[in-house]
């Protein structure tokens, strides 16, 4: 649905709705599409809620369908996608070419679970040099196919580390766009700080308080900057470019860009109040574990046996084996590595979490503190919405506290471009749902040279 154009003529989309062609411009998709559970993130139906009645809503051929259509529609020439699963992205995402006519793709290169990956149509576009890999960024060059302008396009596609790793953000950022001025350079181009075509998006895992936004937005960062009570650089760092770059969906001015991250507010039914340092559960939360774990007790309603263990973990996981719900009840029942034991050093927790189990001697129990000590560890790992998903289907789900919203996923352009159309997505409810494949939505900007 298309709404009347702003006083910068820039066309203002509503999702379902097509982005603009244009020959001589560029089209621009990012979307974090959550972890794709065909292979991996067996737990993504734990992050809808209220829990579904039908899991089959939660697996990767469902979700795929969502997304292949969402795309479809909005069909940009260029798609950023985050959090893609490398084991098993041939066969994820094949669609895009075999569906979509996305010809031609860069997966990222270096080590992650999680990986950005950036589509185009060569029909449009072509890659005008080897891409370029930094940390979690993915930096291309393109060339439009058609008329007579051949200057590159330059599109960073990043999934900034998230939590509280602020200086790090800082340094991705910093590293990924003066890649872009490194490769504008390699490839010729006449003054890049001026005239540099680049457009950054993606998963920035922080919002206006993020210093890798400051960054862009304002041209420089430096040591007086706090991003969670911390300093993010020990001096001034500047952006490589004659001006700062320019949030592109903020270019229509008759709204506010709307959240691209909508989910249920847990934190404040969870945690004790200014505990974001050290997350510590509320009193009302330890009530709640208690009354749980009174209930689970199969005996004398005040210890978990092994098989009471086993029934919980089934519960809430679905089976055995999986989940650091499981690792950590075995660890706080007596589970000892043998090899770290003989070895008599400490065992790399990767590595160790593959060996753990619990204790097999039927005399072995989880007591209270553990049990709240498991899901202690959940909610300092930051599995907010695991932790929902399990004390609703174990029967004392946490109360109604209204939405989260944020707008961590974002495109920004340099001084050369302009903003021509920019399509909103919009959701009122947590995602992911039925409709909304990811708990993220994306962002979609068509662009021109200026």
């Amino acid at each position: 649905m298309a709404t009347a154009t702003d006083a910068l003529s820039v066309q203002h989309l509503i999702s379902p709705a097509s982005l603009p062609a244009n020959d001589k411009g560029l089209s621009v998709v990012s979307y974090n599409v959550l972890l794709p559970n065909s292979s991996d993130g067996w737990w993504n139906y734990k992050m809808y809620n209220p829990p579904l009645e039908q899991q089959d809503l939660s697996n990767w051929d469902y979700r795929r369908q969502l997304l292949q259509e969402r795309l479809r529609t909005i069909n940009a020439d260029v798609i950023c996608l985050q959090e893609i699963a490398p084991d098993s992205f041939e066969e994820d995402f094949a669609f895009m070419k075999e569906e979509l006519g996305y010809d031609g793709v860069e997966l990222y290169k270096k080590k992650g679970r999680f990986r950005p990956a950036t589509f185009w149509k060569t029909s449009h576009c072509q890659l005008a040099g080897p891409a370029v890999h930094k940390d979690r960024a993915i930096i291309t060059a393109f060339t439009t196919v058609n008329g007579d302008d051949k200057s590159c396009w330059y599109v960073v596609n990043c999934h900034l580390q998230a939590g509280k790793q602020g200086p790090r953000r800082l340094r991705q950022m910093n590293e990924a766009v003066r890649g872009a001025m490194t490769l504008s350079r390699k490839l010729k181009q006449p003054t890049p700080e001026q005239s540099i075509r680049l457009i950054v998006c993606g998963d920035m895992n922080g919002g206006p308080e993020c210093g890798a936004v400051r960054f862009l937005e304002d041209g420089f960062i430096d040591e007086t900057f706090r991003e969670d009570n911390e300093p993010v650089s020990s001096g001034r760092k500047e952006l490589p470019l004659a001006e700062p770059m320019k949030d592109a969906t903020a270019a229509v001015v008759t709204r506010h860009p709307p959240p691209t991250m909508v989910v249920a507010e847990l934190m404040q039914s969870l945690m004790e109040e200014a505990t974001y340092d050290t997350p510590t559960f509320s009193q009302d939360m330890k009530d709640r574990l208690a009354r749980i774990y009174k209930r689970l007790a199969s005996s004398d309603k005040n210890t978990l046996t092994r098989q009471d263990v086993e029934q919980w973990l089934v519960q809430i996981n679905g089976r055995l084996g999986r989940g650091d719900e499981y690792r950590n009840a075995a660890l706080e029942m007596g589970w000892t590595d043998p090899e770290a034991t003989a070895a008599g050093e400490v065992v790399p927790w990767e590595e160790q979490k593959k060996r753990i189990k619990l204790p097999s001697e039927d005399t072995a129990t989880l007591s209270l503190e553990g049990f709240i000590n498991v899901y202690q560890k959940e909610l300092k790992g930051g599995k907010f919405w695991g932790i929902a998903h399990d004390m609703a289907v174990l029967g004392d789900p946490l109360p109604d506290c209204g939405l989260f919203t944020a707008r961590y996923d974002r495109i920004y352009c340099s001084a050369a471009l302009q903003p021509t159309a920019v399509l909103d997505t919009l959701a009122d409810k947590p995602c992911p749902n039925e409709q909304e494949p990811s708990d993220h939505l994306p962002v979609a900007v068509a662009f021109q040279a200026v």
